[in-house]
């Protein structure tokens, strides 16, 4: 089998169909063309000599026996990102990109006093943000750094613990006049609260608390920063961290209630060589401690 440099992306479409499943959402994945991820595909069934998908009217299947060499594939894949990690700019200059992962909250209201920071010493940084609540892949270079509130379960990581993650029910200052001296049964009662649209993820937390949900809400949305926003404007009240409720002029509920999460800043340990991602990571420990 003759592997070239140009092989390699017939791997990757390999692991994008595999992953995704089907041509059409790998080619989105990968951001080609679908008949490119076909052809490449079939390339590499006639590189290696053998059918690695069953065809079917709902997509591809992988043939048996595919976990084996998904595993090789993504081994190679790593190796990749490894190279591209250690191989992009000058290890030594505290200059160049980096690519930083967070959940949006933390990307809008906990991080740029910290990037603001960086970017005075350190002019000639560039930061990308990825603000998702999904999770990064760091072996996939997906990020070079992330920001977690769940801990590292991927191996050749670096991690640091910060200063874990408050959380409480806080309302504006005129609706916060209403509720006052209710304890969780009363204001859960009032149908004010804000609530989740299709994520349990609140219900379940509130649960874990010994506390049943709210029957009614005023206001459903699963996107925090909407939900942080309807609070802040009086629609309802609501859960945000701590240091956002404080800071931000609006009222603790419950003040004896702070759930507590643990946050974590990863990095895989290739990037520690890289001058410009050290830096980066060390800033954000510091600044989230």
């Amino acid at each position: 089998m003759n592997l070239s440099p140009a092989n390699w992306e017939l791997f990757a479409a390999y692991l994008a169909v595999c992953r995704c499943n089907s041509l059409s959402a790998a080619a989105r994945q990968l951001g080609l063309s679908q008949p490119t991820v076909r052809r490449q595909i079939e390339a590499l069934e006639s590189l290696v000599g053998a059918a690695l998908f069953t065809r079917s009217p709902s997509g591809l299947t992988p043939i048996a026996g595919h976990s084996a060499l998904m595993a090789q594939a993504q081994s190679m894949e790593a190796a990749a990102m490894a190279f591209a990690r250690l191989a992009s700019g000058a290890a030594d200059d505290v200059a160049g990109s980096v690519r930083l992962s967070c959940s949006r909250v933390y990307g809008v209201e906990i991080l740029p006093p910290i990037l603001a920071d960086l970017h005075q010493h350190w002019p000639a940084l560039e930061v990308e943000l990825v603000p998702t609540n999904d999770v990064s892949n760091l072996l996939r270079r997906d990020a070079d750094i992330a920001v977690r509130l769940t801990p590292p379960r991927q191996e050749a990581l670096i991690a640091r613990k910060v200063a874990p993650m408050r959380v409480g029910f806080y309302a504006a200052p005129s609706l916060a006049a209403r509720l006052d001296g209710m304890d969780y049964t009363a204001l859960a009662a009032t149908g004010l609260m804000i609530g989740q649209d299709r994520d349990d993820s609140l219900s379940t937390g509130l649960r874990q608390l010994g506390l049943a949900p709210p029957q009614r809400t005023v206001f459903r949305c699963d996107d925090d920063l909407a939900q942080l926003a309807a609070i802040r404007h009086g629609i309802g009240f609501g859960i945000c961290q701590v240091v956002i409720g404080d800071r931000s002029g609006l009222v603790r509920l419950l003040p004896n209630l702070t759930p507590t999460y643990d946050a974590w800043v990863l990095m895989h340990e290739d990037q520690r060589r890289l001058a410009r991602t050290r830096t980066v990571f060390d800033a954000l420990v510091a600044g989230l401690a």
